[in-house]
């Protein structure tokens, strides 16, 4: 390479690669006080190798060899961090499967949001935000091959094996009303023996001027962490809208407990254009091999399907 842009090209590319490589290798480091930035990236982490591509055509531009090698160590950083979850090889069979979606309270199409999640013919369907007016409407499609259910407040749970031991779990924040009813427990008799599910729906964050506003959530998620801590179950699977990815900190009292899927980013959310996973289905003595993202419905999520293999 011929010189273009000279020492000063070299220095803003090397920084920018050790900012890039950095922010994810080392996003335990950044405070999580106010603005909850900790939480904020964590949201986002897989995100800032996507600058990776951008710096290599800059050190192209600017014939910048010190600037091309330094672009090796994001994406060395990003594929150590993520490459499993892209690369991995098919997960092998599975003994369930599962779809997790936020149908949205304002679904102008209930009926057809049901039908799209019966397509991938999981055995078990989890749904939140289920209000009173649609819920003859998921009952009437799910019904017929998942006969057996379970609802609490807005969440639900559809199984085509049968439920006992169904009971609501309490996760409200302090200050939230009774009627804020938002997680279940139930026992599901699936073919390879029983298996507890959760399925929540924990308040939701919101992006202001000061930072990300998830003290709720966080407050939740510790309510329901210490919850699965204490379940005796030997099989686990926690299904829901976590509104938080797996490596957010604000969920680690929740998810210190539980193992996240091997393989698979599945963004869920926006279903416009989705950036993150906030749905997930987590598991304890069970294995979710892979989540997928399934096609959009009348939500703002995407459903997600996890298979789950049992010891």
């Amino acid at each position: 390479m011929t010189a273009r842009g000279g020492p000063a090209w070299d220095t803003w590319l090397v920084a920018g690669a050790a900012g890039v490589a950095g922010l994810p290798a080392l996003h335990a480091a950044v405070p999580n006080g106010a603005g909850r930035l900790g939480s904020l990236l964590e949201t986002f982490l897989p995100w800032p190798g996507a600058a990776v591509p951008v710096l290599v055509a800059l050190a192209l531009y600017a014939r910048s060899r010190v600037g091309l090698l330094a672009c090796a160590a994001p994406a060395l950083v990003w594929c150590w961090m993520f490459g499993g979850l892209w690369f991995s090889p098919s997960p092998g069979p599975h003994d369930l499967t599962v779809v997790q979606h936020n149908v949205a309270d304002d679904n102008a199409d209930p009926a057809g949001t049901a039908r799209a999640l019966l397509a991938p013919g999981a055995g078990l369907v989890a749904v939140q935000e289920l209000t009173a007016a649609a819920r003859p409407r998921y009952e009437e499609v799910l019904g017929a091959s998942h006969p057996h259910r379970a609802v609490q407040g807005t969440v639900g749970l559809w199984s085509a094996w049968p439920l006992s031991d169904v009971r609501p779990v309490d996760i409200r924040p302090a200050g939230f009303p009774a009627s804020w009813r938002r997680a279940l427990r139930a026992t599901v008799s699936a073919p390879g023996g029983p298996v507890a599910v959760y399925v929540v729906h924990l308040p939701s964050v919101r992006l202001g001027p000061t930072g990300l506003a998830s003290a709720a959530r966080d407050e939740s998620a510790a309510l329901l962490g210490a919850r699965i801590a204490a379940d005796p179950a030997g099989r686990l699977l926690v299904v829901g809208d976590l509104n938080g990815t797996v490596w957010d900190r604000g969920l680690r009292p929740l998810t210190a407990h539980l193992d996240a899927p091997g393989t698979g980013f599945a963004f869920s959310w926006p279903s416009a254009l989705p950036v993150a996973r906030i749905d997930q289905v987590l598991g304890r003595g069970v294995e979710v091999t892979r989540v997928s993202a399934l096609e959009a419905t009348g939500s703002d999520h995407l459903p997600v399907l996890g298979r789950v293999r049992l010891p």
